[in-house]
């Protein structure tokens, strides 16, 4: 699954996910994603609330 992140400068960048993180109330809600940046491969954390659009796998 790849996701798209749009910063609060409106830029945006994809990713690989690599990991989802659930809520503590609800474990179905995604709260974190572990991803890899699709340009240059660097893994990190981000909130969910700046992922604008998940692309599942075909």
């Amino acid at each position: 699954m790849c996701v798209v992140i749009t910063d609060t400068d409106g830029a945006w960048r994809m990713a690989d996910v690599i990991w989802v993180d659930g809520g503590a109330r609800n474990p179905k809600v995604p709260t974190l994603f572990q991803v890899a940046d699709v340009d240059t491969g660097v893994i990190n954390w981000i909130n969910a609330d700046l992922v604008t659009r998940i692309c599942p796998r075909v």
